[in-house]
Order: C-alpha cells, then structure tokens, then sequence
C-alpha cells in the first residue's frame, strides 16, 4: 500500500471516528438536558406546591448543566454552530481567510489543552471532596466533563485541521438542505 493511499485510509477513519465521537456527545448533551427538564420542574413543584422542598434537584441540575456544556460546545465546534463574527473576515482574500480560520482552530486546540491540564488538576484537588446532597458521589467526578469535553474538543480541532469539516454527508449537517 503506498504511503498517500495509507494516509486517505487513516483520514477516512480518524472522520468516522469523529462522527461516532460527535454522536455520543450529542447524544449526552441530550440526555443531560432532558433529565434536566425534569429534574428542575419536580424541585419547582416539591417548593412551592407541595410545600416541602427537595434538596437535590438544584445541584443535580448543576451538574448536569457542566455536562451539557462541555460535551454540547465540542459538538457545536464540530458543527461550526458556535457563535462567530465573520463579517471582516468574509472581506479578506479566500487565502487570508483559511488563514484567519486555520488560526481560530489552534486558538481552539490552546484552550482545549488548557480544559485538559487545568480540567485534570482540578478533577484530582477536589477528588476526595463530596457534595452535601450527594455524599457518594466524589466532586471530581463532577468536574470530569471538563477535561473529558477538553480531550473531545481537541479531536475535533485535530480532525478540522488535518481532514478539514465533515463531510456534507455527516449527521452534523442532517439539518440543512441536502443535495443529492
């Protein structure tokens, strides 16, 4: 096998893999905000209705929010359904505009990177800490999600660099109009 067929075979894989990777992230974010959806109503309704509040539901809320957050940015990077300002940078030439764009993703990759080490120091201060409300449950694990979502978002700046955006066949872009 020569070294250019080797190297479209291990593209093609690394985007496969990122498609699996940006389902399961998605799909997290998901599941993350619909307990939400119950959770926070239940705390509502135990407060003020049946006048006997619930302690849980507001830190459970909580960290599920954190979870929601770092796995759903990762896929909203992978997406391009971040927020961005390209008025100036439409105005530039196509080769100055790759480079603006190329410069984002390493900006992109650096607070990846730093989600990871700092993410990571974190995790591993506050490890033998709990929750009041969850005495089980170890706030590093809580606080997980960030050097997790870290590591996700830097696939997906690695794939955006090396393979540029998914393909417009990828369940990323399912909600736009497809061409056939």
């Amino acid at each position: 096998m020569s070294v250019n067929r080797f190297h479209a075979n291990a593209k093609k894989r690394y985007v496969q893999a990122m498609e699996w990777l940006y389902i399961a992230s998605i799909g997290t974010a998901a599941l993350a905000m619909l307990v939400m959806t119950f959770i926070i109503p239940y705390g509502v309704f135990m407060r003020y209705v049946m006048n006997s509040p619930a302690s849980w539901p507001e830190p459970a809320g909580v960290l599920l929010m954190v979870l929601f957050s770092f796995m759903g940015g990762a896929a909203a990077y992978r997406a391009a359904g971040h927020m961005a300002v390209t008025t100036v940078v439409r105005m530039l030439s196509e080769a100055n505009q790759v480079r603006i764009f190329r410069m984002a993703d390493i900006g992109m990759a650096v607070v990846a990177m730093f989600m990871i080490v700092w993410g990571i120091r974190l995790v591993k201060v506050v490890w033998y800490q709990s929750i009041a409300e969850f005495p089980d449950l170890s706030v590093g694990i809580t606080y997980m999600p960030i050097p997790v979502g870290g590591v996700v978002l830097l696939l997906f700046v690695i794939e955006r660099i090396w393979c540029g955006e998914p393909p417009a066949s990828s369940i990323t872009f399912r909600d736009q109009p497809q061409t056939e």
